[in-house]
């Protein structure tokens, strides 16, 4: 990466991922927040639910997406094209977890299929993109 391409860096890259590193966080936060008997009660009736029915394999794909989406945003920070390869493990445990919601048979309300469901899967997603965005703009090292 040339001094030109870093100096060329628009303002809205460090906000858009400064935005995306805090909705990570708050990912792995409430993962562990999950773990806990004593906040789980605190969760609306179709949340625990999921949370309760949610066998390993799905436990893990939602570790991963948290987890892999907040070291891309940190790495995206730092401008790494590394950063790539951890949103698309993110998007893959956003799926994984997608698939294992979807398939227990809840009733969802609109606001719960946005937040639950689709906002997850569009941001990780969108992570994708923008690196590959950004990237080719030669943002990225």
């Amino acid at each position: 990466m040339s001094d030109e391409n870093v100096s060329a860096i628009h303002w809205n890259f460090w906000t858009i991922v400064v935005i995306a590193l805090l909705w990570n966080v708050m990912g792995v936060v409430n993962f562990f927040m999950q773990m806990n008997p004593d906040v789980l009660a605190m969760y609306l009736e179709s949340e625990r639910a999921i949370i309760e029915a949610r066998p390993l394999w799905a436990t893990a794909g939602f570790a991963l997406a948290v987890v892999a989406g907040a070291i891309g945003c940190i790495l995206l920070l730092f401008k790494k094209t590394v950063s790539l390869y951890f949103f698309i493990g993110s998007l893959i445990g956003v799926l994984a977890t997608m698939i294992h919601t979807l398939g227990i048979g809840i009733d969802f309300s609109l606001a719960e299929l946005l937040g639950i469901i689709l906002m997850p899967v569009i941001v990780a997603a969108f992570l994708i993109w923008y690196t590959l965005h950004v990237q080719g703009k030669g943002w990225l090292r």
